[in-house]
């Protein structure tokens, strides 16, 4: 019997964790939930084809594209058209697009720990 290929070595490890989606509670200004969005992992290939979406190298842009692309909602439905990216950045403070993006990105930021 050969022995298997690296990348189907690599690709098979990770297969669980591919399809996992993790949980972000949107909330208003006053802590009140609105709405549930869900993100699996992202892949090099997402980001690759948002920033042909985005039609752009700004990072600001392609990550709102990311976000329009990868969000979903509980039933696994899209969250997001492509075409709500302008209206993100424009009517969402840059404050809740960053925490929803950097979620997205599985990036924890601990401010206590990056002043160190």
């Amino acid at each position: 019997m050969p022995n298997k290929r690296t990348i189907d070595l690599l690709t098979e490890s990770y297969k669980d964790q591919m399809t996992a989606r993790r949980k972000y509670e949107f909330k208003n200004k006053n802590g009140e939930k609105i709405v549930d969005l869900y993100f699996k992992p992202l892949t090099r290939d997402d980001r690759v084809r948002a920033q042909g979406a985005a039609n752009t190298d700004d990072a600001l842009t392609i990550s709102t594209y990311l976000l329009c692309k990868n969000a979903e909602l509980e039933d696994g439905s899209k969250a997001f058209a492509p075409a709500d990216a302008p209206n993100l950045q424009r009517e969402l403070p840059e404050s809740v697009l960053n925490e929803i993006e950097l979620f997205m990105f599985d990036i924890q930021l601990n401010v206590d720990t990056a002043k160190k």
